[in-house]
């Protein structure tokens, strides 16, 4: 584990480019001060990560952002989700709560203690979560002062099969699920990602995985945000859980970049 890792990394595009590709899940590494308060061995600990990482997202995001005429952003968190979870809710609206699962973990994939349950989850919110969230705000903000809009593209990655600590898990599991928001994801885009789509066997809506990122200071206030969550299937493009990327990485960079190209040309 590193002791000094780089918390996150804003990677720029074209100067006029609206796209944001945040890849907020395909880091393993957590500083040895937070790896203090994980109760998990290290064998467990390195099975969770397995389980509850994105491999290879980063990756995809680059090949996109290689393919692409126009260059998109990129934002990247360079630690692990058991750090924080960036994507979270900070406070008592978060769902995920019920399972240990808030911005701070307390439990793993499989409902068994990852910190104890009593933590106290505001030392790390502090440390890492609104450091991240502020950034990720000023990345936004600069697209919208650049071009006068934004488009965030969340890029996952999820299980072949259901883990016990999915609260929506038991509708269909698509090779690829694009996450909607009502206010922030118009029909142009989520058609755009549809068509890129296409090729790898089918894409749904909202399951087993629904919503989308977008900064709180623009949620449902600001609609020249927009976002689009696209979750990947892992037996699409690697061997679970947590092996090596195959043949589907560059595909999917390839349709990636293809989604990022209809939202320059259509103006999305």
């Amino acid at each position: 584990m590193n002791s000094a890792p780089q918390p996150f990394q804003l990677l720029p595009g074209a100067d006029d480019s609206p796209v944001i590709l945040h890849v907020p899940h395909s880091s393993r590494v957590i500083p040895q001060s937070v790896r203090a308060g994980i109760v998990l061995d290290d064998r467990a600990l390195e099975l969770e990560l397995d389980h509850i990482t994105d491999s290879h997202t980063a990756e995809i995001a680059a090949a996109a952002a290689e393919a692409a005429p126009i260059a998109p952003w990129r934002f990247v968190n360079g630690l692990s989700r058991l750090v924080i979870d960036p994507e979270r809710f900070p406070d008592e609206r978060e769902e995920m709560l019920a399972v240990g699962m808030g911005a701070v973990y307390t439990q793993t994939t499989h409902r068994e203690p990852l910190r104890p349950a009593d933590v106290d989850p505001q030392p790390l919110i502090d440390r890492y979560f609104h450091p991240y969230a502020e950034a990720m705000t000023a990345a936004v903000a600069d697209r919208l002062e650049a071009v006068g809009r934004a488009v965030v593209i969340d890029v996952h990655s999820y299980p072949t099969e259901r883990l016990p600590y999915e609260l929506h898990g038991d509708g269909p599991r698509p090779p690829i699920c694009l996450g909607t928001d009502a206010s922030h994801t118009p029909a142009e885009l989520l058609a755009a990602a549809q068509k890129a789509f296409a090729g790898f066997g089918g894409t749904g809506l909202d399951s087993p995985f629904a919503g989308t990122y977008v900064p709180l200071e623009y949620y449902g206030k600001d609609p020249r945000v927009s976002a689009l969550m696209v979750e990947i299937r892992r037996d699409v493009y690697m061997s679970e859980p947590g092996g090596p990327a195959g043949t589907g990485l560059d595909a999917l960079g390839g349709a990636l970049a293809a989604l990022v190209d209809a939202v320059h040309r259509a103006g999305i």
